[in-house]
């Protein structure tokens, strides 16, 4: 992930610690696996004998091999699904690179790859999000709901790679579409996870600043949504899980944090 980006060593310490708190390694893998174990039975159900294969950027299973395995395996055409909602360099268009690049390495022979859609609006997507804001909110006091706060959140990206893509706007509607199947209101759209200099502007407000407004607005219970995310991998366990529920607790807000629509039953 950081190779050749000349990340400060200070930064990759501090990354290092959120890795030890879930057993020092990214349960992207993991769940990335069980993801495809329940695409294989939904697709047995229906009667689709079709393969699944995996393909990683950063670790192994690497595309390259992923696509060399495909071609030894006879497989001349695939669909790609990346497990990134919305549109922007880092969530869509790097990943076209990076196939683009693994299609070179293998050669000639190398199965095509075509892009499934981004779902940031699929009804299924949606309705993922929707039920775990709504348990969510179901975990407070009933008397207490109305008042509760929709943060929803997603990985925070430079402000000039937003402005090359749809990316706020899709965020945007996603939380529109989540708050309506819900029946809620009162809501806010914020950012996590920033990374890189810190003289690049990156979009904003960050979620633990947010969380700190709100309580001087008065507000006492916050449900955070990751919208942004498909899995509770790192940045939303430790980011919102750690940080964000230690600061609420410190600032006397009343948290829950919705599940991620990959965790979706």
């Amino acid at each position: 992930v950081t190779r050749g980006r000349n990340i400060p060593r200070e930064r990759l310490e501090v990354v290092r610690e959120h890795y030890h708190h879930f057993g020092g390694v990214s349960p992207i893998n993991a769940q990335n696996r069980a993801l495809i174990d329940a695409l294989r039975a939904e697709l047995d159900a229906s009667g689709i004998d079709v393969p699944i294969y995996f393909g990683n950027r950063n670790w192994h299973p690497l595309l390259e091999d992923t696509l060399r395995q495909m071609r030894d395996d006879g497989r001349r055409r695939a669909l790609a699904f990346f497990t990134s909602a919305f549109s922007s360099y880092s969530g869509c268009r790097q990943y076209r690179e990076d196939i683009f690049r693994a299609q070179e390495a293998v050669g000639a022979d190398a199965p095509e790859v075509l892009k499934l859609r981004a779902f940031w609006n699929h009804p299924g997507f949606v309705q993922a999000n929707a039920d775990a804001v709504a348990a969510a909110l179901a975990s407070f006091p009933a008397e207490r709901r109305a008042g509760v706060q929709v943060v929803f959140t997603a990985h925070s990206i430079p402000t000039a790679m937003a402005a090359g893509c749809r990316y706020e706007d899709q965020l945007a509607e996603t939380a529109r579409l989540v708050a309506e199947a819900v029946g809620v209101e009162r809501t806010s759209i914020v950012y996590q996870s920033r990374s890189g200099a810190p003289h690049i502007p990156w979009t904003e407000p960050d979620v633990l600043d947010h969380l700190r407004e709100l309580k001087a607005q008065g507000v006492d219970d916050v449900v955070v949504s990751p919208i942004g995310f498909v899995s509770d991998h790192m940045e939303v366990m430790f980011d919102l899980d750690v940080e964000a529920a230690d600061l609420a607790r410190e600032l006397g807000l009343g948290f829950a944090r919705a599940a991620t629509a990959g965790t979706h039953p």
